[in-house]
């Protein structure tokens, strides 16, 4: 009589977890729980403090008495500012509308009344804190201060905030459209020529991308008014950048690379753009990195375009070009370095010939 078929053992917890969650999964997992806690960590380190550190100052005053007063705004406790003298009330105003200078201070020699000139912006929290400072500095010499803003925000330019979000939009757009390129046929690129396609991609979605982010802030929202060529352009440059240096970490690193690119862009480059807090009230961490970053670069050439006649651009896109030479380099780079390598490699039917057939004996 045949004996019943037993039922297959039944696979342990164990196994059914090694299953369900495969190693790679597991530190793809850590890797993001990482990055969020980076994310946490990055945005309140730099927005939970602070404080003013060698914002630009200039003052015009008769000859005895600027460098004495310079020298007592440069000797306040943690160096809030960084203060100059101009030969001229009108040297010091051309300093503030071209974005040299965050302020002018005016000393009045022959009353107890001295005339603080900003450019907002250029930043309002800069300002902000320039006209607490200020006001400190006279309350104690028992005189009083009147402020002019030179470069007041555009009307639809709530708290000079519009171009942080602008950058941050065609920035989050160019990186975007680079990983879904790469999650849709793979992050590495199997030949250099797919690597091109991929990179020339990207060009008229960068364009499309600036011309789309310059009507909404200008002619449908009017919260930048003026400039459109200018921001189209800018905005095309940027989401390259984000586009080709994504390009390049996914080459390097396969699906990881998007998570450091969020890194870079998100994590370190969003805080240390100058959006709510300029650079000189930021930690030295995220000071230093906003001028190194393409969100802290094209924030400021948003606003040195809109408000100060695009004086003091040329540094910002020069960075800006070299994130998108860097990308393309290394994305075409290690994509040809990648095409050698496997074309090195023995093809199944080479190693299959009798002369390469390999013993399992």
């Amino acid at each position: 009589m045949t004996q019943p078929l037993s039922p297959p053992p039944r696979p342990s917890f164990a196994a059914d977890l090694r299953d369900a969650i495969a190693p790679r999964t597991v530190l793809l997992v850590t890797g993001v729980l990482l990055l969020q806690l980076g994310f946490i960590l990055s945005y309140i380190g730099a927005f939970h403090a602070p404080a003013p550190h060698r914002i630009p100052v200039v003052i015009t005053a008769p000859a005895q008495i600027a460098p004495r007063a310079a020298a007592e705004l440069n000797q306040l406790p943690g160096d809030p500012v960084h203060a100059t003298t101009a030969p001229t009330q009108e040297a010091a105003l051309r300093q503030v509308t071209s974005g040299t200078t965050s302020a002018a201070l005016v000393v009045n020699p022959a009353g107890t009344t001295d005339h603080l000139y900003v450019a907002s912006g250029g930043g309002a929290a800069v300002v902000t804190a320039v006209q607490a400072l200020a006001a400190r500095a006279e309350a104690a010499q028992h005189r009083h201060l009147t402020v002019t803003d030179l470069v007041p925000l555009q009307k639809g330019d709530a708290r000079g905030l519009t171009g942080f979000y602008l950058v941050t939009g065609w920035l989050v757009g160019g990186y975007l459209v680079a990983a879904l390129l790469g999650v849709a046929k793979g992050a590495r690129p199997a030949t250099t020529r797919r690597a091109v396609i991929r990179l020339a991609a990207t060009v008229p979605y960068a364009i499309a991308s600036g011309l789309g982010g310059a009507l909404i802030v200008g002619p449908v929202l009017g919260a930048l008014n003026g400039h459109f060529m200018a921001l189209w352009w800018l905005g095309a440059l940027l989401v390259l950048s984000a586009a080709t240096v994504t390009m390049a970490f996914q080459v390097l690193f396969g699906v990881v690379g998007i998570g450091v690119t969020v890194l870079l862009f998100v994590v370190l480059g969003n805080p240390s753009a100058g959006g709510a807090y300029q650079a000189s009230l930021l930690p030295p961490l995220w000071r230093a990195l906003s001028s190194a970053l393409p969100n802290g670069a094209g924030t400021d050439a948003v606003r040195r375009i809109v408000y100060f006649g695009a004086q003091g651009i040329t540094g910002h896109l020069t960075l800006i070009v070299v994130y998108i030479a860097a990308g393309t380099i290394v994305t075409l780079a290690t994509s040809a370095a990648r095409q050698r390598k496997a074309r090195s490699r023995p093809s199944v039917t080479d190693r299959q010939e009798p002369g390469n057939r390999v013993s399992t004996s």
